[in-house]
């Protein structure tokens, strides 16, 4: 991961999951780089509306493929998923919850933090008024 990448907070990206091993270059973060053109930036915990949207919009995310190790993704799980994908399940109704603290801030270029607020699965210390 690069020293660099940040979240959406301004702190340390942090991993976003491993079970099913997500990012994408499949290190459990949503790092990006220049290689990655969809900004597999978000850190969602994504939703059946979630996945059936997504398949809906020709991108299915439950299907085990297994030839690019992919598993299929379960209701509940972890996934960097594409930040404009976020975005439109977001203006539809159908948003998948976010962990903050592990979405790229790169994901910023494309979705406003205060849609990804409200979704926010993740109350970290910076922003829950306790600290």
């Amino acid at each position: 991961m690069e020293p660099d990448e940040r979240n959406v907070l301004g702190g340390p990206l942090e991993p976003c999951g491993t079970e099913p091993l997500t990012g994408f270059y499949r290190d459990g973060c949503c790092t990006s780089g220049p290689e990655d053109l969809g900004s597999h930036t978000v850190c969602a915990v994504v939703s059946a509306d979630f996945l059936r949207m997504q398949r809906d919009l020709g991108n299915d995310l439950s299907t085990p493929r297994p030839e690019y190790g992919f598993p299929g993704l379960q209701p509940g799980d972890r996934w960097c998923v594409v930040a404009v994908r976020w975005l439109q399940a977001y203006q539809a109704g159908a948003a998948a919850g976010v962990v903050l603290a592990a979405t790229n801030a790169r994901a910023l270029e494309i979705v406003p933090l205060e849609a990804l607020r409200q979704h926010a699965v993740d109350v970290p210390d910076d922003v829950s008024g306790l600290e």
